[in-house]
Order: C-alpha cells, then sequence, then structure tokens
C-alpha cells in the first residue's frame, strides 16, 4: 500500500464511511481522498477536520461518465482495488458462528442488496484475477459518528440515551437475544488491512462474539455510573436475527484481523466519547 495513493469513499459522511475517512486521512497524510456522499442520511459534521475533495451528489443518479464511469467499469480497466461494505445480514436466522461460506439467507431488502453485490463482485473478480476486490462483512458495528442515523443506529447508542435520561432500558423480552457488537475502531482497521489483502475474497468483520442484550445493558450501567433494569417489551419483528456472531478465521488469516475491543473496552470507549465528562 503506497501512501500516495488515491482513495473515493462512497458515502463518507456516514456513520463507518467517516471513521474510516479520517482513518485513513490520518494513516495516509499524503493520499489522495474523495468523498462521494449526498447527505440522504449522512451528516457533514461527521467530516470535521477531513481535507479531502467532496462530491456531493447521490451515486445512483450520478452522471458516471462524466465523472468517473460506474465503480466497477471505472476500476476495470487499471485494476483499481475495490474494498466494499457487505454486512453479516446476509446469513439471515443463525444458532451459531457464522463463517463466510455459508448460503444466502437474507430475511429483508437491505439484506438482499447485499447478497447482490457480493454475487457482482465474485463474478468480477473470478474473470479477472490480478483484480482485488474484497468484501467485508460488518457485524453490529456501534460507535463515534452514528447519532445521524436516527433508529438504525446502534443498540449501544439507543439504550445509552434512554439511560442517560434516567429510563429504563428497553430490549426485547426475555434479553437474551444475542448480537456481535464490533466497536467501529476495529471495523475501521479491518477495513484498512484490507488493503493489503493478496487476493480477492468476503470477509466477516466482527468483536467474534455473540453477548446478550442483558449483557450489553450490565456493561452499559458499569460505564454510566447506572443501575437501570431492563424494560422488557414485544418483539414486533417477523424476521429477526436472534443470534449473530462472526467466524473469524478467514479475515485472521487472509487480512491478518484482530479486534482489540470486547463489549467491555468498546463501550467504555464510546461513552467517553459520547458523554465527556460533566455532561
Amino acid at each position: 500500500m503506497h501512501s500516495s495513493s488515491n482513495f473515493i469513499i462512497t458515502g463518507g459522511a456516514g456513520f463507518i464511511g467517516s471513521n474510516l475517512t479520517l482513518a485513513l486521512q490520518e494513516r495516509f497524510p499524503d493520499a489522495g481522498i474523495t468523498v462521494i456522499d449526498d447527505f440522504r442520511s449522512g451528516n457533514f459534521q461527521n467530516l470535521a477536520g477531513c481535507r479531502g475533495d467532496f462530491v456531493a451528489q447521490n451515486l445512483a443518479r450520478l452522471d458516471w461518465r462524466e465523472q468517473f464511469g460506474r465503480i466497477l467499469n471505472f476500476a476495470r480497466p487499471t485494476k483499481t482495488r475495490i474494498v466494499y461494505a457487505s454486512s453479516a445480514a446476509t446469513y439471515g436466522p443463525a444458532t451459531e458462528a457464522s463463517v463466510e461460506s455459508t448460503g444466502a439467507a437474507p430475511a429483508n431488502v437491505y439484506a438482499f442488496s447485499k447478497v447482490i453485490m457480493d454475487n457482482i463482485a465474485r463474478r468480477a473478480a473470478a474473470e479477472s484475477a490480478d483484480w482485488v476486490i474484497v468484501g467485508l462483512r460488518y457485524f453490529n458495528v456501534y460507535g463515534p459518528r452514528e447519532a445521524h442515523k436516527g433508529v438504525p443506529a446502534s443498540m449501544v447508542y439507543h439504550l445509552s440515551r434512554q439511560m442517560k435520561a434516567g429510563q429504563r432500558p428497553r430490549i426485547f423480552k426475555h434479553g437474551e437475544q444475542k448480537r456481535d457488537f464490533v466497536y467501529v475502531k476495529d471495523i475501521v482497521e479491518g477495513s484498512i488491512r484490507a488493503l493489503d489483502a493478496r487476493g480477492s475474497g468476503i470477509y466477516n468483520l466482527g468483536s467474534g462474539q455473540a453477548r446478550s442484550f442483558n449483557e450489553l445493558v450490565d456493561v452499559l450501567n458499569k460505564c454510566l455510573g447506572t443501575n437501570f433494569q431492563p424494560d422488557y417489551i414485544d418483539n414486533p419483528h417477523a424476521h429477526y436475527q436472534n443470534f449473530t456472531q462472526a467466524d473469524l478465521m478467514n479475515a485472521r488469516s487472509a487480512l491478518g484481523y484482530e479486534p482489540r475491543f470486547p463489549l467491555e473496552d468498546g463501550v467504555g470507549d464510546y461513552m467517553q466519547w459520547l458523554y465527556p465528562a460533566g455532561t
């Protein structure tokens, strides 16, 4: 990976995109960075301190022939490396750690769109052995710069807001659903490591641990100095992932990925960022 490389980050004003953009800027100060985002869900404040270029347009409606050409077609002639975000949602319902070779079982349109992306990426990579295309299946990401997402923001964020407001945290009955909560700093590190992957592939990025909602409430109580019992509510979702956990074997071997933030450490770091001393 050369420090003089150029990066295009789509959705760079969003949660993971902005954390990744700022980390790339810090890691590769001489690199050219261009962010594309139309702010439908991203927030310009997430990019405070960004020194790169910005294209404020909708990716789908962008005149690619005029500007960049569709990303794959744009990257194909020069075999420019592509790293894109897939999702653990592609796995659908699971009861044990998901391995990348597990068949797709999307339960909603978002997951389905990620499966389609994975299929396109696999096909393009298979056609060009010298073109590296890496897909990263992000699990349940939480951390700084996600508040603008509103309802889709992480449970870590929403529960902490409820508890800071003096309310009991609301979780689905009876809190035994388990998630692979992964701190955004680990996601950013894994995404940057994909820049050095030797070949194409699709890899899980998670904490490698499944932790229950009840455990999350315990961790938040410790970090916030509170002592709230959960307020259990009915789950209104017909299709709901009651269990997610990333099998990290392939990410470890191909990317050298090793998450550094178990839930306790990640939530602790996040709460210090979200609620600076005295707030």
